[in-house]
């Protein structure tokens, strides 16, 4: 079953019904909507859309970003987010989706799901619309301090879930570093360097500077989730920075208006390929459950995305071929 938070989010529970009912057109599936069943009606009756195949559970209480995360997960029992943990804690074949704040949906994952048995930190990972593919950076953003254990682990993760969610075969494995060199880095990624380098489970394939992730021919970005934050923010700040620019530049005056026209087509069919609502969600991994973190401002079509994931997620049985892997 896929499990919907319908009430985290920016667009709550607009963005989260309609999502879910353009996911049951495209992929068939039944989904539960988790959230307040009075106001997540309204929406099906506002925009005439079809209930069909789509359930509701109540949950009158709302978590949000001015709510301490942990506090929240303790104290707001009726909460969507928290009700929706429990439900993948009861069915562990299940998956929700959420967009949620970050340090919510952490909490949630730890403290209702728990971590898998052999699992030493969850990670959180960013699907990141490179120039070639999508690669997986982790960790995002869960884990500012990290050892050599941790990030391994982190990697073999993102390994199965980039196969068997993302459908790349034999995904290649990189290390964010400041060189692409074998000795570059300081001692604990050095140290990473060569754990990964022995590890028979993933396919590493070195270093990679920050210059080259997202025009490498990579799959999987493992690194801390201090370097892993601020990776991510940037390359969000550059991608609004170059849209800014050419605004700029093609209201500059008549003939970069016109050059505009012409190129409009082209040139959004190429910003479609970076946009984030490509792939809609962050899957949570090393929690005992599948979570799929979408970004705060998903609209419907980025939560269409991010169940989308899920429904991989929950068909491949991502859940327990990490399990496995911990299980030896």
């Amino acid at each position: 079953m896929i499990y919907v938070d319908a009430f985290g989010g920016d667009y709550a529970p607009d963005a989260m019904v309609k999502g879910a009912v353009l996911a049951v057109k495209e992929f068939d599936r039944e989904i539960t909507l988790v959230g307040h069943e009075e106001k997540i009606k309204k929406v099906f009756e506002d925009n005439n859309l079809s209930m069909d195949k789509i359930s509701i559970i109540h949950a009158p209480e709302e978590i949000t970003c001015h709510d301490e995360s942990a506090l929240a997960i303790r104290r707001k029992k009726q909460s969507s987010l928290v009700v929706a943990a429990n439900k993948i804690k009861e069915d562990r074949n299940s998956v929700l989706v959420t967009a949620g704040s970050t340090g919510a949906v952490l909490s949630a994952g730890v403290l209702v799901t728990g971590r898998i048995k052999g699992i030493k930190r969850p990670a959180l990972g960013a699907v990141l619309p490179a120039r070639k593919k999508p690669v997986l950076l982790m960790d995002c953003g869960a884990n500012a301090d990290c050892n050599s254990d941790y990030i391994e682990q982190f990697a073999t993760m993102s390994s199965i879930y980039m196969e068997n969610v993302m459908g790349v075969k034999n995904p290649k494995v990189a290390l964010a570093n400041i060189g692409s060199e074998e000795e570059k880095g300081d001692k604990l990624y050095k140290e990473i360097h060569q754990i990964l380098k022995n590890n028979k489970e993933i396919n590493f394939v070195g270093n990679v500077e920050g210059t080259e992730i997202m025009n490498s021919d990579n799959d999987v970005i493992v690194c801390d989730g201090f370097t892993g934050n601020i990776i991510l923010k940037t390359i969000e700040g550059m991608g609004n920075l170059m849209k800014d620019i050419l605004k700029d530049v093609f209201l500059t005056n008549t003939k970069t208006k016109i050059s505009y026209v012409l190129a409009k087509s082209v040139l959004n069919e190429e910003l479609s390929g970076l946009s984030s609502k490509k792939y809609g969600g962050a899957p949570l991994l090393g929690v005992n459950g599948g979570i799929i973190k979408a970004h705060g401002n998903s609209d419907e079509i980025a939560f269409k995305n991010a169940i989308k994931q899920a429904i991989k997620f929950e068909e491949n049985e991502v859940l327990e071929k990490i399990k496995n892997i911990y299980a030896k």
